[in-house]
């Protein structure tokens, strides 16, 4: 194994193969919308990577468009995002936004913006090539006592196995990493946060080009089967995990 900077290191006469071996947590499966919606109801939210760059207008369309949800029953809500048209069309629309990078500290202090009782970051990390570094300049974002949400796909789902027989992979395009449980919660206690609570969720499937109804039958099935197998005690077969995290005093 070798050494990473502020990795913790084990040389190889030390290290115990079990120590690989890891029991999952117990989650639930929720459905995302409600369950976020009900998490910041009354609460000061931030939402970092609000914009959705590249999917807003299908998920305006869908009516899933995460940021809309929290606005209905959040106490007060603010966007933040790298995506400058996507910033200015919801301030626009009259949604309190900024554009920022949010994995730079500096660039997120400089925003002045008061800690909030929840902070989300849906389907972000995923994207990001420094992701402990985004984990960092989040802490001026979350106020003492509050919750950092992520959301994320989950590299352990059951579709990807089964892709994978048949010789896919199923990423989207611009994701450089998948996250395990592990590999999430390991990240997270390394850059200041502790993971206090485990969901999953199953996406839908949205409706594309005609030539693609095959492919959504399937992944319709597959995504139900992935659903029913959850909720009779098999959360981590979903695609997707919520992980809920405090920040641990420094």
């Amino acid at each position: 194994m070798s050494e990473v900077a502020g990795a913790p290191h084990t040389s190889g006469a030390e290290f115990d193969q079990a120590a690989m071996i890891h029991r999952l947590p117990r989650a639930t499966v929720v459905d995302r919308l409600p369950f976020l919606s009900g998490l910041v109801r009354g609460k000061s939210v931030i939402h970092v990577g609000f914009a959705d760059a590249g999917c807003r207008e299908m998920q305006q369309g869908a009516g899933t468009w995460l940021h809309a949800h929290l606005a209905q029953t959040a106490g007060s809500l603010v966007g933040i995002d790298v995506d400058v048209a996507g910033v200015e069309a919801a301030k626009a629309a009259g949604y309190e936004a900024y554009v920022a990078d949010c994995r730079d500290v500096e660039s997120v202090r400089a925003l002045g913006l008061p800690p909030a009782d929840v902070v989300i970051a849906g389907e972000v990390i995923e994207h990001l090539d420094a992701p402990g570094a985004f984990l960092d300049a989040l802490h001026p974002l979350v106020r003492d006592g509050g919750q950092l949400v992520l959301t994320t796909p989950n590299a352990n789902c059951l579709g990807n196995a089964l892709a994978a027989i048949v010789g896919y992979e199923i990423t989207h395009p611009d994701h450089v990493t998948m996250f395990s449980w592990r590999t999430l919660t390991t990240l997270m206690a390394r850059h200041g946060w502790e993971a206090t609570e485990f969901h999953t969720f199953v996406t839908t499937v949205k409706p594309t080009t005609s030539s693609g109804r095959l492919l959504r039958a399937g992944g319709t099935t597959l995504l139900w089967f992935t659903r029913t197998l959850g909720r009779l005690g098999a959360p981590f077969v979903a695609d997707e995990m919520l992980v809920i995290g405090r920040p641990v005093p420094r």
